[in-house]
């Protein structure tokens, strides 16, 4: 395909996050479901990621592509917990159980760090480290209207970049950041309607995963593997500053807020 057809592709899919943003806005607020105190539809990362993966699976078997499972598959997981907790708030402990086993998951499909200076029960811890504390940083950081959704704009267009260096091109980041762009245009301040924490665990685990499935060692430089982390560094250093911070005032590292 020529780069028309592409860039159609990609406007199609920012329209279509759009359309069903504003959809199951008017079915959540109708319905009296899903809905924050303010009264304002939580229900935009069900929207994304409908909206991506719809396009994104249509486009690779159009393509002949391989769909990438391993990692849609537990990130889905996560957006079906994410709902849950909109729904009815979970316990800290069932959050963090529903993690644990999506990670779990992500690794037994064979999606882990595979750093070569450390040897693999070091890989896995750093596996599970990673993908449980970007989920939680993407979870913190969804307080500000546009805050994730425009931060994961940047982070997929970044990966792209990334990616394309390595030699490992992968579509899904500009589906991602599409699909969220349409959402972004009725988030954007003052929002119509929030990601709620079905959008916020969807993004952070999502792109934590698609971050450690990248081919960094073709970019032949050690520095590479610093990719990831100066790509996530805001979300990580956010979280990282902000339960510091509540620990040392006394106050709770779990909670949302706009102390950030």
């Amino acid at each position: 395909m020529n780069i028309f057809v592409y860039i159609c592709i990609f406007l199609s899919t920012f329209f279509c996050g759009i359309i069903l943003t504003l959809f199951f806005r008017k079915i959540s607020i109708s319905r009296n479901i899903l809905l924050a105190k303010n009264g304002v539809s939580l229900a935009g990362g069900i929207s994304i990621a409908l909206t991506f993966l719809v396009f994104y699976c249509i486009v690779s078997l159009a393509l002949g592509l391989k769909i990438n499972i391993k990692i849609i598959f537990p990130s889905f997981i996560m957006l079906i917990f994410g709902v849950l907790d909109d729904w009815k708030e979970l316990s800290v402990l069932t959050k963090f159980a529903v993690q644990i086993i999506s990670t779990l998951i992500l690794v037994l499909l064979g999606v882990k760090t595979k750093i070569v200076y450390i040897g693999e029960p070091a890989n896995l811890l750093v596996t599970f480290l990673w993908i449980i504390g970007i989920t939680n940083a993407f979870n913190h950081l969804d307080v500000l209207d546009g805050l994730a959704a425009g931060l994961a704009v940047i982070i997929c267009a970044a990966f792209s970049i990334v990616s394309f260096s390595g030699g490992s091109f992968d579509f899904v980041f500009l589906f991602f950041a599409f699909a969220t762009l349409g959402f972004l245009i009725c988030n954007y301040p003052p929002a119509r309607i929030y990601m709620g924490n079905s959008g916020s665990h969807f993004f952070g685990f999502f792109l934590a995963a698609s971050a450690i499935s990248i081919n960094y060692a073709s970019l032949d430089k050690p520095v590479a593997l610093l990719s990831p982390i100066l790509i996530l560094g805001f979300p990580v250093f956010d979280t990282a500053f902000l339960s510091l911070m509540r620990i040392k005032n006394g106050r709770s590292i779990f909670k949302k807020s706009d102390d950030h």
